[in-house]
């Protein structure tokens, strides 16, 4: 009895070992797993912040925008020229209308 004994205790050994190894994976491979996830949950939310960040500038840009449009209006700077600048609205006869020359078509060279 004491010879079946001491081929049993190797494989013992062995066995505990190798579900130890496959235990110590398992943990490893979730853990990875987690960190994947929980990264991407992180840049997930980022991205929507910087979404949201970006939805509120172009707001703000057409805001700005219509703001400008409206400052530059013939109907805001013909008063303001006229008062402060001491400017005045031509007369028909006073205008002069250039042309912009067409584009020319690229030479091959």
């Amino acid at each position: 009895m004491s010879a079946r004994r001491s081929t049993r205790g190797p494989r013992r050994k062995r066995g505990w070992a190798v579900v130890g190894l496959v235990l110590v994976s398992f943990v490893l491979i979730a853990s990875g797993i987690v960190w994947r996830r929980s990264r991407g949950i992180a840049q997930a939310r980022e991205l929507r912040d910087l979404a949201r960040k970006r939805a509120q500038l172009v707001a703000e840009r057409a805001a700005l925008e219509g703001a400008v449009r409206v400052a530059a209006s013939r109907a805001r700077i013909g008063p303001v020229a006229e008062q402060r600048l001491g400017m005045r609205v031509p007369a028909d006869t006073q205008v002069v209308l250039i042309q912009r020359p067409a584009p020319r078509a690229p030479t091959a060279r």
